[in-house]
């Protein structure tokens, strides 16, 4: 799967990381619908070192469609609110 973080570039996962981020995916969700910013901040940053963890970085001039787009380390809990789909920033 191709996941861009916005303003950073794109990333390729594996079938296996899919779960691991399902689960900070979860618990930024829970962060989010009790407006704990400081929470907020803390799984949204380790949902995205998570992604550059088990990511392979495609080279910048790569224009692969992206299949999930990540918002960036300093979005607001409302931008991130506004992406979130019916289940979450990442699907699965």
């Amino acid at each position: 799967m191709i996941v861009r973080i916005m303003g950073e570039g794109q990333v390729e996962i594996g079938s296996s990381d899919i779960d691991v981020l399902n689960a900070l995916d979860t618990e930024l969700e829970a962060a989010i619908e009790t407006n704990d910013e400081d929470v907020f901040r803390s799984k949204l940053h380790a949902l995205l070192e998570k992604v550059r963890q088990v990511g392979r970085a495609l080279p910048d001039d790569s224009l692969e469609p992206s299949e999930l787009i990540l918002p960036p380390a300093d979005a607001s809990i409302e931008e991130v609110r506004e992406m979130l789909g019916d289940t979450g920033l990442i699907p699965g």
